[in-house]
């Protein structure tokens, strides 16, 4: 279930109205007065809430589902357990988008104050002008919030934090002594966006990013809560200026992230990773303990722990040095007018 802090349960909702708002086709025999509380992605399925199979290659996990109900192309509707409602759609996972509407919504704020008399402050803290704090943030002491912040309703912030000029944190839990610099957004909506029957359509993120003790932010850098798991960062991990970490991604503790670096989506990072400077890793990956990316390599394999690789696209440090002295070397051949 999305966490109550930042996101307001809107249902229980009938499969018949499910079926009217989303488009899809209860199979025969289904009950359209069954009703579900909650959207969940396939592996967090459980009793009372809806779900989707996109990719087919997982229709085995559908005769054990525990979803009340589940959004599945008709091809995969046999597949689907007898106690899990099939809901037939040529697009289940823009059906299930359309459901996380219906079902959950973003909190706001209910007072119309820069400081939400909702909001648990404890000693010390230190509010600077124009800054926000929404209904049921909490704040540890000694924290300073800077001039133009945004805190976000129901957001967790440690002690000894400090929080710089207009950055943002919202659906996020942040522990002790971290340090979020100017213009840094944390929270926002990550990337992701399927076809509905107008065209594109955004994926609702129902998930929170998680900033562990002693976490540094840079400025202006980016950290996207997960589109149902969270986004994770570790304890004592450095991220510099303008950097981009998407959903779902999460990061072991002292990991050094140069600026402009941009990791996609879902990626797995093991403790005391270093990335240089305009890296790019590719979404659904594992970077192994103890891995160095070089600055502006592109990754788009798994890294072994300890290893380093640099280049595009991404190759163990030694053969891709091989290589570029190889072409090098070719080149000056070729200039000198060798083999011509």
């Amino acid at each position: 279930m999305p966490d109550p802090r930042f996101f307001e349960d809107l249902g229980p909702v009938t499969l018949s109205r499910l079926a009217e708002v989303t488009g899809a086709e209860p199979a025969p025999g289904v009950d359209g007065a069954r009703e579900v509380n909650a959207v969940a992605v396939l592996a967090r399925a459980a009793p009372g809430t809806v779900t989707f199979l996109s990719d087919p290659k997982r229709a085995a996990e559908l005769a054990s589902i525990r979803a009340a109900a589940c959004f599945v192309h008709p091809r995969q509707a046999g597949a689907v357990s007898p106690g899990c409602a099939a809901l037939l759609t040529s697009s289940p996972q823009a059906a299930y988008a359309l459901a996380a509407n219906l079902l959950h919504r973003p909190r706001r704020n209910s007072v119309d104050v820069m400081v939400s008399p909702h909001a648990v402050l404890e000693p010390d803290v230190r509010v600077e002008p124009g800054a926000i704090i929404g209904d049921g943030a909490q704040i540890g002491a000694r924290t300073i919030i800077g001039a133009g912040a945004v805190i976000g309703p129901g957001v967790t912030i440690g002690r000894d934090c400090e929080i710089g000029a207009r950055a943002t944190l919202t659906f996020a839990v942040v522990g002790d002594r971290v340090k979020i610099l100017a213009g840094a957004m944390i929270g926002e909506a990550g990337f992701g966006a399927t076809v509905g029957p107008g065209g594109l359509i955004d994926i609702p993120q129902l998930g929170r990013v998680i900033l562990q003790d002693g976490v540094t932010v840079g400025a202006g850098a980016c950290v996207d809560r997960g589109a149902f798991e969270d986004t994770v960062i570790g304890e004592n991990t450095k991220i510099d200026n303008m950097v981009q970490i998407a959903h779902n991604v999460r990061i072991g503790r002292n990991c050094a992230i140069a600026a402009q670096t941009g990791i996609s989506g879902s990626v797995t990072v093991g403790d005391g990773v270093q990335f240089g400077g305009r890296a790019g890793v590719a979404d659904h990956l594992i970077i192994g303990e103890g891995a160095r990316v070089a600055a502006a390599a592109g990754v788009m394999r798994d890294i072994p722990a300890g290893e380093t690789w640099g280049g595009f696209p991404a190759r163990p440090l030694k053969k891709w040095m091989r290589e570029v002295a190889w072409l090098s070397k070719m080149a000056a051949r070729r200039g000198n007018g060798a083999g011509a």
